[in-house]
């Protein structure tokens, strides 16, 4: 790797860490007893073809200082398919459960009336 290179790898890190951050912030939004899923959080970004990304940030969310409500992102049919990197086999769903929300076969029961979209959110707050 020459130095061009080496600075451009640098960069993109810099750029990753950047949205991770974004995607953390944005997952902290979401309000007790909802959920919204990782394509929603990248679109609210401008990366709507990034909904893996969202999810790597959720894989790293547990090493973040300030917590970051993991459980609350789903996919885009409401399914738990983070569910493996919590802690303890039903980890995910019992904090879910704990909200309020009704999960079965690790899907998200009434998904439409617990969804939670961050650009909703965004266009409350400039009204």
């Amino acid at each position: 790797m020459d130095v061009t290179q080496y600075f451009s790898y640098l960069h993109l890190v810099r750029e990753s860490d950047n949205f991770f951050e974004k995607v953390y912030q944005t997952a902290r939004l979401i309000p007790f007893g909802r959920v919204t899923s990782y394509g929603a959080i990248a679109s609210y970004l401008g990366a709507a073809r990034s909904a893996r990304m969202v999810g790597w940030a959720m894989n790293n969310a547990h090493n973040q200082k300030e917590e970051v409500p993991a459980h609350r992102v789903v996919n885009r049919k409401g399914l738990l398919t983070g569910k493996h990197h919590f802690k303890g086999t039903n980890l995910m769903q019992q904090l879910l459960e704990s909200e309020g929300i009704v999960v079965i076969e690790n899907q998200i029961q009434d998904f439409e009336k617990v969804f939670w979209s961050p650009m909703d959110a965004s266009a409350s707050k400039k009204e």
